[in-house]
């Protein structure tokens, strides 16, 4: 019984779905190899300081955040399944040219432009699963395809510390390599996935301003997305506040680092699916939400105490602290997918993502300085800010999801808005319902990262 109720774990929701975790999984690995060795690799091979490091991948994150409205355009544009192929192909080949950069110029160069193919594609990515996907099947698919990037990172950590372990630059070479070859298979495999709604669109279709105003008008949304990128700082929590906290502030040895983020990589793997059980439209993503939060504050509560704990009461209260903002992160995956879904013009995913990254960039951004700070310097009181920063945002975002949902209903026909629905009108009313399907496909399918992930 318990074999047979672990099979099913196991297996994905459809036959899509599966496949779709396939993208996921692939991406993951060939990302996570190369990321691992990256330090190594951009040190000894091109030759850079850990500061021209640094400056690259800030110049590359400006990139990147400048790079998200237009790259939106043109996934409505093209259709999201050609352009999330497209940047796939296009990262294959970048990893590929890596070996041969040799200065700093060439390195910022290269990373400006891996950064703004990958938001191309990361847009490309969620605008094609919300697309393609049943209201009723998204967030199950996208949780399952969540276990599956994480699975898929740890086999690439797996890949890229064996090539480390040889000590050797011609392996380290080969890695950037390795990766491109599987961003290729990713390419191909895209290509054959089902059209979307909006890949079906001919030349002339493309050609016919989309009617209603863009996102950048919805101030709703832009919020919603905002207060999701203070959400999102549970991942400033998970792997530079707490480890920061633990090495400098307890007596828990700092092996202890390797346990707790090996815990996150398993809950990861294997309880997406579960936190998102339930979560079918507003109301409940509004409630996963605040799930959410109160892991959040909860492991705040418990990691400020453990600096007057000793021994092994440290060990286990600082564990138990990496779990509950675990959970906090897989909570929060479940009620973004179905925000991403249901609070989008569904004739402009592709511009709505490309503005949700920017809003919820900003909702981010200032966390690795401000929470550690005030974590490092303000002790008990720091904590508990941190904590209370979180909790404006939970009240927040119901207020915001509200104008989100009128701005669509004032500027989408409802006969557009209803095929996209997976609940009623009212974040704070009703009952889920089943709406039709936006196209017709094999069958339902399912996005660091914070995910932003492609």
């Amino acid at each position: 019984m318990i074999l047979a109720a672990v099979v099913r774990q196991l297996r994905p929701p459809s036959v899509l779905a599966g496949r779709l975790s396939v993208q996921s999984l692939l991406f993951a690995l060939g990302q996570g190899a190369f990321a691992t060795g990256s330090a190594v690799f951009f040190t000894q091979i091109v030759g850079l300081s850990a500061a021209q490091v640094g400056l690259g991948l800030t110049c590359a994150g400006i990139a990147a955040f400048l790079a998200a409205w237009p790259m939106g355009k043109l996934v409505d544009r093209f259709g999201p399944k050609k352009m999330w192929a497209v940047s796939s192909a296009g990262q294959a080949a970048m990893f590929a040219v890596w070996p041969f950069v040799t200065d700093f110029h060439g390195y910022v160069a290269m990373a400006v432009g891996m950064e703004v193919i990958g938001a191309l594609g990361g847009t490309a990515y969620a605008a094609y699963t919300i697309d393609v996907l049943p209201p009723d099947e998204r967030v199950k698919s996208r949780a399952y395809m969540y276990s599956a990037l994480n699975l898929g990172f740890t086999l690439g950590a797996l890949v890229g510390g064996i090539a480390l372990a040889f000590h050797s630059n011609v392996v380290l070479h080969s890695l950037p390599w390795f990766t491109a070859v599987v961003f290729l298979v990713n390419a191909a495999a895209v290509i054959r996935l089902p059209q979307a709604a909006h890949d079906n669109r001919t030349p002339e279709d493309r050609k016919v301003k989309i009617p209603g105003p863009g996102p950048l008008r919805n101030p709703g949304w832009l919020l919603t997305n905002f207060f999701v990128g203070v959400f999102w700082t549970n991942q400033v929590l998970l792997n530079v506040v707490i480890p920061l906290w633990l090495v400098e502030k307890t007596d828990a040895p700092r092996v202890l680092l390797a346990f707790l983020f090996g815990t996150n990589t398993v809950m990861c793997v294997l309880l997406p699916m579960a936190a998102a059980r339930g979560v079918d439209g507003i109301p409940t993503a509004l409630r996963a939400v605040r799930v959410s939060s109160v892991f959040f504050v909860i492991s705040c509560l418990i990691t400020l105490a453990t600096h007057d704990t000793i021994g092994w009461v440290t060990i286990a209260l600082v564990w138990l602290g990496h779990v509950t903002v675990t959970g906090a992160e897989l909570y929060l995956s479940a009620a973004n997918w179905t925000f991403e879904a249901e609070l989008m013009d569904p004739r402009q995913r592709g511009a709505y993502q490309g503005a949700a990254n920017l809003s919820g960039t900003l909702g981010k951004v200032w966390a690795p300085a401000v929470y550690t700070f005030l974590a490092m310097n303000w002790g008990a009181a720091g904590w508990l800010l941190i904590a209370g920063i979180i909790v404006v945002a939970t009240v927040g975002v119901h207020r915001s999801t509200r104008m989100a949902r009128r701005f669509l209903e004032a500027h989408v026909p409802a006969e557009v808005l209803a095929d996209a629905r997976a609940s009623n009108p009212d974040p704070d009313e009703g009952s889920p319902v089943d709406p039709p399907s936006l196209i017709t496909t094999d069958g339902p399918v399912p996005d660091h990262t914070p995910d932003p992930i492609r």
